[in-house]
């Protein structure tokens, strides 16, 4: 309670008006948490541009179709610029006086960035060889995708027309050595080898009878 002067000037009581309370708002947890995600993931994306822009190079691709074996000149390469392709090892831009000359270790494609995985020094032949190119059916090779550097058994089928043919078993055998593989639209295997010269004559005259199988001895 309080005193005030009346109009008569006598002293009277008026009551005291009870403090204003200021109610907090409260905080949800939720909004909170959701808040803090929201700052979180805003980090996270800058930090992803600031990267990307880091790692753009440029880099050498393939510019046309080169063949396994085949040395690599100016004209089979474009220099591309990437965002992001260091994860892929390519080979930089200013480094294509290193891979000039090399020899490609598996078929190049049009488009695709060049690896040094891709390269080799070595020539694909060795002495006293030669290459051939044997189109097999799903059943003649092993269920596993060749790779170049396998070492391959190519051992002939008995022959069905002619009465009785070659015991079962006792096929001639050829080694080989895989230098690329290709995969038609027909789902025949083609399957590029180094052979010794003296078993190519034999080799294709098996293959052009269909009288050949592919047994996968040693992987690269």
């Amino acid at each position: 309670m309080s005193v005030v002067a009346s109009r008569n000037g006598t002293p009277t009581q008026a009551p005291i008006a009870p403090p204003k309370v200021v109610r907090q708002r409260r905080v949800r947890p939720g909004l909170l948490g959701l808040a803090i995600l929201l700052i979180a993931l805003g980090g996270l994306g800058a930090a992803f541009a600031v990267t990307s822009v880091r790692s753009t190079g440029t880099y050498l691709a393939v510019a046309r179709p080169v063949e396994v074996g085949r040395q690599l000149t100016a004209d089979d390469l474009v220099p591309v610029r990437v965002s992001g392709g260091r994860e892929l090892r390519p080979v930089a831009a200013d480094r294509i006086s290193d891979v000039l000359g090399l020899r490609a270790a598996v078929r190049l494609t049009p488009g695709t960035l060049l690896t040094e995985a891709q390269l080799t020094e070595a020539p694909m032949l060795g002495p006293g060889q030669q290459q051939i190119a044997l189109g097999l059916k799903p059943d003649q090779v092993p269920a596993r995708k060749l790779h170049p550097g396998d070492k391959v058994l190519l051992v002939s089928t008995p022959d069905s027309s002619a009465g009785g043919g070659e015991a079962r078993g006792g096929g001639t055998r050829f080694d080989g050595t895989v230098i690329d593989t290709a995969t038609p639209e027909n789902d025949d295997t083609v399957v590029y080898l180094a052979l010794s010269v003296r078993d190519v004559p034999a080799v294709v005259a098996l293959a052009a009878d269909d009288r050949i199988a592919l047994v996968l001895i040693g992987s690269a």
